[in-house]
C-alpha cells in the first residue's frame, strides 16, 4: 500500500514540476525519436500514468481482497488510460489556435470618427475599430478636421497615433 501511495504522490509531484519543466523530455529525445511518439513521452503524460498507477493500485489493494499483482495490473490499466487521456487533451489544446493579435498596421484603410478636433499639422483624437473593439487614438492630419467628421486612416505613426484624412463624399 505504501509503495502505491508513494507512486501516486510522486506522480502528482511530477505533474506539478511539469508546469515548469514540460518539454525537457521532448528536447532530450528530439533527434533520437523525431516524431515517433509525438508527445507520448512528455512529463504530463508520464505524471498521469505514474499517479494513476499508484492511486489506482492503492484503491484496488485497499478495497478488495486481491493481492499486489492484481492491484498492480489494475493500477497500470488506470495509468495507461490516464496517460492516453492526458496525451489526447494536450494535443487538442496545442492545436487550439487563436486569431493573430491586431497591430497598428491593421488600421490602415479603416474609417473612424473624430472625437477631438484635429488642427492642421496638429493632434486630435479619433475613434476607430480594431479587432472588433473601439479604440481611441491620437490622430494627425495635414488639414483641420472638425469633431464628428468621418476620417480615413492613411498610416500608423506609432502604437497610439495614426495619420488620417477626412472622407470626402
Amino acid at each position: 500500500m505504501t509503495l502505491f501511495l508513494g507512486l501516486g504522490i510522486a506522480g502528482v509531484a511530477l505533474l506539478a514540476l511539469s508546469l515548469v519543466f514540460d518539454g525537457i523530455l521532448e528536447g532530450l529525445f528530439e533527434g533520437l525519436l523525431e516524431g515517433l511518439f509525438s508527445g507520448l513521452v512528455s512529463l504530463p503524460v508520464i505524471a498521469g500514468f505514474l499517479s494513476m498507477l499508484g492511486f489506482g493500485g492503492a484503491i484496488v489493494l485497499g478495497t478488495t481482497g486481491a493481492g499486489t499483482l492484481v492491484a498492480t495490473v489494475a493500477g497500470a490499466a488506470a495509468g495507461v488510460a490516464a496517460a492516453l487521456l492526458t496525451w489526447k487533451f494536450s494535443r487538442a489544446l496545442m492545436r487550439d489556435q487563436t486569431d493573430s493579435t491586431p497591430r497598428g498596421e491593421d488600421l490602415v484603410g479603416t474609417s473612424g470618427s473624430v472625437v477631438t478636433a484635429i488642427p492642421a499639422d496638429g493632434y486630435g483624437e479619433v475613434l476607430l475599430r480594431l479587432g472588433g473593439h473601439l479604440v481611441k487614438l491620437s490622430a494627425r492630419s495635414t488639414v483641420p478636421v472638425a469633431r464628428g467628421a468621418e476620417v480615413w486612416v492613411e498610416a500608423s505613426l506609432s502604437s497610439t497615433s495614426v495619420s488620417v484624412r477626412p472622407v470626402e463624399r
